[in-house]
Protein backbone atom coordinates (compact mmCIF):
# COMPACT_ATOMS: atom_id res chain seq x y z
CA UNK A 1 0.00 0.00 0.00
CA UNK A 2 1.46 3.50 -1.04
CA UNK A 3 1.59 6.18 1.14
CA UNK A 4 1.78 9.92 0.13
CA UNK A 5 4.62 11.07 2.11
CA UNK A 6 4.86 14.91 2.85
CA UNK A 7 7.61 16.28 4.16
CA UNK A 8 7.72 20.02 4.11
CA UNK A 9 9.92 20.72 7.42
CA UNK A 10 11.68 23.74 6.37
CA UNK A 11 10.87 27.29 4.05
CA UNK A 12 12.85 29.50 5.85
CA UNK A 13 16.18 30.09 6.74
CA UNK A 14 18.27 26.95 9.17
CA UNK A 15 21.28 27.92 11.64
CA UNK A 16 22.81 25.79 13.87
CA UNK A 17 25.90 27.54 16.33
CA UNK A 18 28.52 25.57 17.09
CA UNK A 19 27.45 23.87 20.74
CA UNK A 20 29.21 21.94 23.34
CA UNK A 21 27.08 18.43 23.49
CA UNK A 22 26.68 15.97 25.45
CA UNK A 23 26.58 12.19 24.88
CA UNK A 24 28.18 8.51 25.63
CA UNK A 25 31.79 10.26 23.75
CA UNK A 26 34.94 10.63 25.56
CA UNK A 27 35.53 13.94 27.24
CA UNK A 28 34.04 16.37 29.63
CA UNK A 29 31.24 15.86 31.82
CA UNK A 30 28.10 16.96 33.34
CA UNK A 31 25.57 15.99 35.86
CA UNK A 32 22.23 15.04 35.41
CA UNK A 33 19.76 13.60 38.05
CA UNK A 34 22.66 12.99 40.04
CA UNK A 35 24.13 11.07 37.17
CA UNK A 36 27.23 11.86 35.26
CA UNK A 37 27.54 11.23 31.68
CA UNK A 38 30.42 12.10 28.86
CA UNK A 39 30.44 14.91 26.58
CA UNK A 40 32.04 15.85 23.94
CA UNK A 41 33.20 19.66 23.16
CA UNK A 42 31.87 20.97 20.11
CA UNK A 43 30.54 20.32 16.93
CA UNK A 44 30.73 21.73 13.40
CA UNK A 45 29.43 24.80 12.74
CA UNK A 46 25.75 23.50 10.21
CA UNK A 47 25.64 26.19 7.26
CA UNK A 48 23.30 28.20 6.50
CA UNK A 49 20.97 27.17 4.45
CA UNK A 50 18.92 29.45 1.58
CA UNK A 51 15.54 28.95 0.66
CA UNK A 52 16.92 27.82 -2.18
CA UNK A 53 18.81 25.28 -1.15
CA UNK A 54 15.80 24.10 1.28
CA UNK A 55 13.16 23.65 -1.53
CA UNK A 56 15.48 21.73 -3.96
CA UNK A 57 16.83 19.58 -0.45
CA UNK A 58 12.77 18.86 0.03
CA UNK A 59 12.13 17.94 -3.87
CA UNK A 60 14.42 15.50 -3.67
CA UNK A 61 13.57 13.44 -0.57
CA UNK A 62 9.72 14.01 -0.59
CA UNK A 63 6.35 14.07 -1.83
CA UNK A 64 3.49 16.78 -1.61
CA UNK A 65 0.04 15.83 -1.46
CA UNK A 66 -1.58 19.24 -2.84
CA UNK A 67 -3.85 20.50 -0.24
CA UNK A 68 -2.66 18.88 2.63
CA UNK A 69 -0.29 20.06 5.11
CA UNK A 70 2.69 18.14 6.35
CA UNK A 71 3.23 17.23 10.50
CA UNK A 72 5.14 20.36 10.30
CA UNK A 73 2.35 22.58 8.74
CA UNK A 74 4.02 23.45 5.72
CA UNK A 75 3.51 22.48 2.07
CA UNK A 76 5.81 21.02 -0.69
CA UNK A 77 4.63 21.18 -4.67
CA UNK A 78 6.27 17.75 -5.57
CA UNK A 79 3.94 15.75 -7.72
CA UNK A 80 6.02 12.34 -6.71
CA UNK A 81 7.85 10.52 -3.98
CA UNK A 82 11.73 10.60 -5.55
CA UNK A 83 13.46 6.87 -4.28
CA UNK A 84 15.62 5.04 -6.06
CA UNK A 85 14.21 1.31 -4.88
CA UNK A 86 11.77 0.13 -3.61
CA UNK A 87 13.05 -2.32 -1.49
CA UNK A 88 12.49 -1.98 2.62
CA UNK A 89 15.16 0.36 4.74
CA UNK A 90 15.32 -0.33 7.98
CA UNK A 91 15.91 2.34 10.66
CA UNK A 92 17.13 1.12 14.29
CA UNK A 93 16.03 3.95 16.69
CA UNK A 94 18.29 3.50 19.94
CA UNK A 95 18.27 5.46 23.21
CA UNK A 96 21.52 4.81 25.56
CA UNK A 97 22.19 5.36 29.07
CA UNK A 98 18.37 4.59 30.20
CA UNK A 99 16.78 4.61 32.89
CA UNK A 100 16.75 8.12 33.12
CA UNK A 101 13.91 10.76 33.57
CA UNK A 102 13.21 10.99 29.74
CA UNK A 103 12.89 7.42 29.38
CA UNK A 104 9.39 7.10 30.85
CA UNK A 105 8.28 9.63 27.86
CA UNK A 106 10.16 7.51 25.06
CA UNK A 107 8.26 4.52 26.19
CA UNK A 108 4.95 6.59 26.17
CA UNK A 109 5.84 7.82 22.78
CA UNK A 110 7.01 4.02 21.10
CA UNK A 111 3.77 2.91 22.89
CA UNK A 112 1.45 5.95 21.26
CA UNK A 113 3.23 5.50 17.77
CA UNK A 114 3.33 1.79 17.45
CA UNK A 115 7.36 1.89 16.18
CA UNK A 116 9.80 -0.88 17.67
CA UNK A 117 12.38 0.91 19.46
CA UNK A 118 16.02 -0.12 21.33
CA UNK A 119 17.37 0.70 24.84
CA UNK A 120 21.11 0.59 25.73
CA UNK A 121 20.91 0.38 29.83
CA UNK A 122 23.08 0.85 32.22
CA UNK A 123 22.45 -0.92 36.05
CA UNK A 124 24.30 1.71 37.94
CA UNK A 125 21.10 4.17 37.15
CA UNK A 126 18.47 1.18 37.82
CA UNK A 127 19.50 1.30 41.35
CA UNK A 128 19.91 4.75 42.02
CA UNK A 129 16.16 5.75 43.02
CA UNK A 130 12.76 4.11 42.79
CA UNK A 131 11.74 6.20 40.39
CA UNK A 132 14.66 4.96 37.44
CA UNK A 133 13.66 1.58 38.53
CA UNK A 134 9.89 2.26 36.77
CA UNK A 135 11.06 3.40 33.56
CA UNK A 136 13.64 0.29 33.93
CA UNK A 137 10.33 -1.72 34.09
CA UNK A 138 8.65 0.17 31.90
CA UNK A 139 11.05 -0.49 29.46
CA UNK A 140 11.23 -4.33 29.80
CA UNK A 141 7.82 -4.76 30.17
CA UNK A 142 6.80 -3.04 26.80
CA UNK A 143 7.20 -5.28 23.90
CA UNK A 144 7.85 -2.49 21.60
CA UNK A 145 10.45 -1.79 23.50
CA UNK A 146 14.21 -3.98 23.36
CA UNK A 147 16.49 -3.72 26.20
CA UNK A 148 20.66 -4.25 25.46
CA UNK A 149 23.91 -3.90 27.47
CA UNK A 150 25.38 -0.45 27.73
CA UNK A 151 27.73 -1.62 30.61
CA UNK A 152 26.84 -1.47 34.56
CA UNK A 153 29.17 1.29 34.96
CA UNK A 154 29.39 2.96 32.06
CA UNK A 155 33.27 3.13 32.55
CA UNK A 156 32.97 5.78 34.92
CA UNK A 157 33.13 7.93 32.33
CA UNK A 158 36.85 6.79 32.21
CA UNK A 159 36.79 5.41 29.21
CA UNK A 160 40.77 4.65 28.83
CA UNK A 161 41.44 3.54 31.95
CA UNK A 162 37.72 1.30 31.93
CA UNK A 163 39.42 -0.26 28.57
CA UNK A 164 43.08 -0.89 29.35
CA UNK A 165 41.87 -3.78 31.11
CA UNK A 166 39.64 -5.94 28.97
CA UNK A 167 38.82 -8.60 31.39
CA UNK A 168 37.62 -6.16 33.74
CA UNK A 169 35.77 -4.48 31.11
CA UNK A 170 34.24 -7.47 30.15
CA UNK A 171 32.82 -8.61 33.28
CA UNK A 172 31.32 -5.01 33.63
CA UNK A 173 29.41 -5.76 30.79
CA UNK A 174 28.33 -9.23 32.05
CA UNK A 175 27.16 -8.03 35.81
CA UNK A 176 24.84 -5.19 33.64
CA UNK A 177 23.21 -9.00 31.76
CA UNK A 178 22.40 -10.44 35.34
CA UNK A 179 21.73 -7.38 37.09
CA UNK A 180 19.27 -6.43 34.28
CA UNK A 181 18.17 -9.85 33.37
CA UNK A 182 18.58 -8.77 29.93
CA UNK A 183 18.58 -11.43 26.85
CA UNK A 184 19.68 -10.25 23.84
CA UNK A 185 23.22 -10.76 24.97
CA UNK A 186 24.00 -7.53 22.69
CA UNK A 187 26.17 -4.63 23.90
CA UNK A 188 27.17 -1.05 23.25
CA UNK A 189 30.43 0.08 24.09
CA UNK A 190 30.45 3.70 26.13
CA UNK A 191 32.58 6.33 24.64
CA UNK A 192 33.30 3.60 21.55
CA UNK A 193 31.29 3.25 17.99
CA UNK A 194 32.38 -0.16 17.95
CA UNK A 195 30.85 -2.88 15.83
CA UNK A 196 31.80 -6.13 15.83
CA UNK A 197 29.24 -9.30 14.69
CA UNK A 198 29.34 -12.29 12.69
CA UNK A 199 33.08 -11.34 11.45
CA UNK A 200 32.44 -8.28 10.60
CA UNK A 201 34.20 -5.37 12.81
CA UNK A 202 35.12 -1.94 12.66
CA UNK A 203 36.93 0.14 15.47
CA UNK A 204 36.78 4.07 15.87
CA UNK A 205 39.08 4.26 18.96
CA UNK A 206 41.81 1.03 19.25
CA UNK A 207 41.70 1.38 23.57
CA UNK A 208 38.25 -0.99 23.07
CA UNK A 209 39.43 -2.87 20.50
CA UNK A 210 40.72 -6.18 23.06
CA UNK A 211 37.07 -5.53 25.43
CA UNK A 212 34.96 -6.00 21.95
CA UNK A 213 37.16 -8.66 21.25
CA UNK A 214 36.07 -10.79 24.60
CA UNK A 215 32.74 -9.52 24.26
CA UNK A 216 32.83 -11.53 21.06
CA UNK A 217 34.36 -14.60 22.15
CA UNK A 218 32.31 -14.73 25.04
CA UNK A 219 28.77 -14.57 22.67
CA UNK A 220 28.09 -10.81 22.55
CA UNK A 221 27.65 -8.79 19.49
CA UNK A 222 28.93 -4.98 19.60
CA UNK A 223 26.74 -2.33 17.87
CA UNK A 224 27.79 0.85 17.58
CA UNK A 225 25.87 3.85 15.53
CA UNK A 226 25.59 5.56 11.60
CA UNK A 227 24.37 9.00 12.75
CA UNK A 228 23.66 10.28 15.94
CA UNK A 229 21.17 13.15 16.95
CA UNK A 230 23.60 15.17 19.52
CA UNK A 231 22.60 16.68 22.45
CA UNK A 232 23.40 20.43 23.78
CA UNK A 233 24.97 21.76 26.94
CA UNK A 234 24.12 22.62 29.06
CA UNK A 235 20.57 22.31 28.11
CA UNK A 236 20.19 19.17 27.32
CA UNK A 237 18.09 19.67 24.33
CA UNK A 238 18.07 17.96 21.04
CA UNK A 239 21.27 19.84 19.21
CA UNK A 240 20.05 19.47 15.45
CA UNK A 241 16.48 20.13 13.78
CA UNK A 242 14.21 17.73 13.66
CA UNK A 243 14.44 17.70 9.44
CA UNK A 244 18.10 17.76 9.85
CA UNK A 245 18.13 14.22 11.42
CA UNK A 246 15.81 13.29 8.77
CA UNK A 247 17.91 13.95 5.85
CA UNK A 248 21.21 12.14 7.56
CA UNK A 249 18.77 9.55 7.91
CA UNK A 250 17.62 9.61 4.27
CA UNK A 251 21.55 10.23 3.22
CA UNK A 252 22.75 7.21 4.53
CA UNK A 253 20.49 4.95 3.09
CA UNK A 254 20.04 6.47 -0.32
CA UNK A 255 23.91 6.49 -0.67
CA UNK A 256 24.34 3.07 0.72
CA UNK A 257 27.00 4.83 3.71
CA UNK A 258 25.41 3.01 6.73
CA UNK A 259 27.46 0.11 8.20
CA UNK A 260 25.06 -2.08 6.88
CA UNK A 261 22.96 -1.04 3.10
CA UNK A 262 19.74 -0.48 3.79
CA UNK A 263 20.06 -0.09 7.61
CA UNK A 264 20.58 2.75 9.60
CA UNK A 265 21.03 3.16 13.37
CA UNK A 266 20.34 6.74 14.87
CA UNK A 267 21.94 7.07 18.32
CA UNK A 268 20.29 9.22 21.17
CA UNK A 269 20.32 9.97 25.12
CA UNK A 270 17.12 9.44 27.24
CA UNK A 271 17.41 12.77 29.00
CA UNK A 272 17.34 14.38 26.10
CA UNK A 273 13.77 13.74 25.82
CA UNK A 274 12.59 15.23 29.38
CA UNK A 275 10.78 18.37 27.87
CA UNK A 276 7.23 18.62 26.12
CA UNK A 277 9.39 20.44 22.84
CA UNK A 278 12.32 17.93 22.82
CA UNK A 279 9.46 15.23 22.84
CA UNK A 280 7.42 17.19 20.22
CA UNK A 281 10.92 16.86 18.06
CA UNK A 282 10.94 13.23 18.73
CA UNK A 283 7.05 12.04 17.99
CA UNK A 284 7.57 14.65 14.38
CA UNK A 285 11.08 12.64 13.67
CA UNK A 286 8.84 9.05 14.01
CA UNK A 287 5.82 10.55 11.87
CA UNK A 288 8.32 11.80 9.18
CA UNK A 289 9.78 8.63 8.58
CA UNK A 290 6.49 6.62 9.32
CA UNK A 291 5.19 8.40 6.14
CA UNK A 292 7.90 7.00 3.85
CA UNK A 293 6.66 3.92 2.02
CA UNK A 294 9.93 1.96 2.50
CA UNK A 295 10.78 2.83 5.87
CA UNK A 296 10.13 0.79 8.71
CA UNK A 297 11.12 0.66 12.23
CA UNK A 298 13.45 -2.55 13.72
CA UNK A 299 14.94 -4.19 17.06
CA UNK A 300 18.92 -4.06 17.04
CA UNK A 301 18.43 -7.98 17.48
CA UNK A 302 17.53 -8.67 14.11
CA UNK A 303 20.35 -6.15 12.84
CA UNK A 304 21.05 -6.12 9.98
CA UNK A 305 17.68 -6.52 8.05
CA UNK A 306 17.58 -7.77 4.78
CA UNK A 307 14.60 -7.59 1.68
Amino acid sequence: MKKAFNLGLFLGLLSVTSLALQSCNEGGSKKTDSVTIGTVDSIDDIDDLNKDTVEKEIKKDTIAVKGKKSILHHEVDTAKLLTDSVSPRYIYLTFDDGPLNGSQFIDSIATAKNIKINAFLIGKHDRMSKGLHKYYERYMNNPLVDCYNHSYNHANNKFTYFYSNAESAYEDFDKNEKELNLKHKIVRLPGRNIWYFADRKRIDMQSGSSTADLLYQNGYRSMGWDCEWKKGKPSGMPVESVSFIYRQINNRLRNGTSFSKNNVVLLMHDDMFQTRKAQKMLSDLIDSLKLHPNYEFAHMRDYPKQK
